[in-house]
């Protein structure tokens, strides 16, 4: 019988105990249902959330806290039967309690769990995962043909990132392909593709982002893609193609893509990837259809990349003509920074001044440079200079900032860190334009 078969019945049995009121479903849960049965329902619910069912988070976060009593409260006999060890470990590796793992070990007399995983487990779950990595990526092996399998390769791919992101992926593609369809494959896909993009792996990172789109698209972590697959076009847009972003986009719906379009030209025209920016702005009007709001927003981005080049008055005329309410906040101070370059592209650049003369040193400001050049000529009752400061161990805090007692507190404007590197990037060309015209002489 297929696990969905499985599910069904028991969400059968779930809602014939409660047209029996409280206590009847009590005793159906806590006395008669075995923990693996309903750990299959478990991963029915959570497979349905990934591939789209969104109301059905809520009875995952229900069947999570069932699960948990009926493991506290089974006879630890029941554990004889490898089918609930493998259910409590793999309760605890899709969002249990940790706890109830901890319970179930220290009661276990018989033997039934393997003091390794159970180790390894505790150690993953209390963030030192990367102290068992080597020995994870051996029980995989070892644990293959069993239920645990996909979830320890999963596990093994966590712990394994810092030190072999390349390692890393063999554990995920193992994960994905021995549980095809479910929140392991969705997870496995979801971080192979960060992993593969932090690493600049591109054509493994194209395929990942391909197969999530095509298979996991409405999951509540899509999001997350999405971020990712935009950061991906832009780090490496100059060994991709059009065709390449279309082939992922073209499975979204024409909203998602207009979105993704959206959010690939802000990030290009941030990082001054002007051709990037351009298409990707175009793409966005294109399937933008009766939406102004998106529209202007892919008028902003494609314009933006123009402001440092001789069409400059033209970029402007088109930014300025965007009406105020179509815009976000963080989308109107980006036309605040686009104005503020703009108008220094046009500045005329002006002759150099030449320094004024310092004026000569008298006797009182030799002796105070000499004294500071010599440590035998200072004020010994000067303060003491400042200590350097010791670099705090990876496991302590930050240490606070002491400001000195006399000093005035300074305040300076937060900035959006992508406006201030688009900002930089305008006045980087600025500055090599003003070195030419240097060259160039009057």
């Amino acid at each position: 019988m297929t696990i969905r078969r499985f599910s069904l019945a028991l969400l059968a049995c779930v809602a014939a105990a409660l047209s029996g009121g409280p206590a009847a479903y009590a005793q159906s849960t806590d006395d008669t249902i075995e923990p693996y049965r309903m750990l299959r329902s478990l991963q029915f619910v959570q497979d349905t959330v990934v591939r789209g069912d969104h109301s059905a988070a809520e009875m995952q976060r229900f069947m999570l806290g069932a699960i948990d009593k009926r493991l506290r409260s089974a006879d630890p006999a029941i554990f004889a039967d490898p089918r609930n060890v493998d259910a409590a470990l793999i309760y605890a590796m899709s969002g249990g309690n940790p706890a109830t793992l901890e319970f179930l070990v220290a009661r276990d007399v018989d033997g039934n769990f393997d003091n390794r995983i159970a180790d390894a487990l505790r150690k993953y779950l209390s963030g030192k995962g990367t102290l068992i990595a080597k020995t994870l990526g051996e029980m995989v092996k070892e644990y293959k043909d069993a239920d645990i399998a996909p979830y320890l390769a999963l596990v093994a791919g966590n712990v394994t990132i810092a030190k072999d992101p390349a390692g890393s992926l063999k554990f995920y593609d193992w994960a994905r392909l021995t549980a095809p369809g479910t929140i392991v494959e969705e997870a496995a896909l979801r971080r192979s593709l960060a992993v593969a993009v932090d690493s600049k792996i591109v054509d493994k990172a194209s395929g990942y982002a391909n197969r999530y789109a095509r298979r996991f698209l409405y999951s509540p972590y899509a999001s997350q893609f999405a971020d990712l697959f935009v950061r991906f076009v832009v780090e490496h847009y100059d060994v991709l193609k059009p065709e390449d972003i279309e082939a992922t986009l073209g499975y979204m719906d024409v909203d998602r893509r207009r979105e993704v379009y959206l959010r690939i030209a802000r990030q290009a025209a941030i990082a001054g990837r002007r051709e990037l920016a351009v298409m990707a702005a175009d793409q966005a009007k294109a399937l933008s259809g009766d939406g102004a709001g998106a529209d202007a927003l892919a008028k902003l981005y494609g314009s933006l990349v123009t402001i440092p080049t001789d069409k400059v008055d033209d970029a402007m005329a088109a930014i300025l003509a965007i009406p105020e309410d179509a815009l976000s906040p963080k989308d109107r101070a980006l036309r605040q920074a686009a104005e503020a370059v703009a108008k220094e592209v046009l500045r005329k650049p002006q002759a150099p001044v030449a320094p004024p003369q310092a004026a000569p040193a008298d006797a009182s400001t030799a002796d105070a440079e000499a004294a500071a050049a010599d440590p035998e000529l200072q004020d010994p009752l000067a303060a003491p200079p400042q200590a350097e400061a010791a670099v705090p161990n990876a496991t302590d805090p930050a240490p606070a900032t002491v400001q000195p007692a006399a000093a005035e507190p300074q305040t300076s404007p937060t900035i959006d860190p992508e406006l201030r590197t688009f900002v930089d990037a305008g006045r980087s060309k600025l500055d090599a334009i003003d070195d030419l015209l240097k060259k160039e002489g009057p």
